[in-house]
């Protein structure tokens, strides 16, 4: 009994030692820097690639995202058609399939044409201003909010959400 111990234990140890071969560690890859194409435009205008059109119907708008993580993640999905529901006679929401980072604030006071992320899959329109208790994680706002509303209507709508 003793030497199937010391036969079992001997095998524990080989096989710890051998998963330690030195000649299998690799230092990491020095990382590549992507080749200049010659289009630095990203870099000249930052708020020019943030520029997303949202059309409801046959209205089209243009919202300018936030700088974040969390528009960075919802810019990942467009472009994508969706059906929001119809809230509160002031809001339109859908519910992501996946979370996105989200950065919660109150922000006191919802403006009309914010884009907003309720939890971290509710993404939320809002085309009426009001206050609110709430937290949401700002994505962006609709640049020109004329015909927000009645384009919203107060049914739930099919709404397109693209990069310009």
């Amino acid at each position: 009994m003793k030497k199937l111990i010391i036969i079992i234990s001997s095998l524990m140890v080989i096989t710890g030692l051998s998963a330690c071969d030195t000649d299998e560690i690799r230092s990491p890859e020095p990382l590549q820097q992507p080749e200049n194409t010659g289009n630095d435009n990203e870099n000249e205008n930052p708020q020019e690639n943030m520029k997303m059109k949202i059309t409801i119907g046959s209205t089209a708008f243009t919202a300018t995202l936030e700088s974040n993580a969390t528009a960075t993640a919802f810019k990942k999905l467009l472009p994508i058609t969706i059906t929001m529901s119809e809230l509160n006679n002031n809001e339109k929401y859908y519910s992501l399939p996946n979370s996105l980072p989200t950065n919660p604030i109150n922000p006191k006071t919802i403006q009309n044409g914010d884009l907003m992320l309720y939890g971290s899959q509710t993404l939320v329109l809002f085309y009426k201003s009001f206050s609110t208790s709430y937290s949401y994680t700002r994505l962006g706002k609709v640049d020109d909010t004329t015909g927000l509303a009645s384009a919203s209507g107060s049914e739930n709508i099919t709404v397109i959400f693209e990069m310009e």
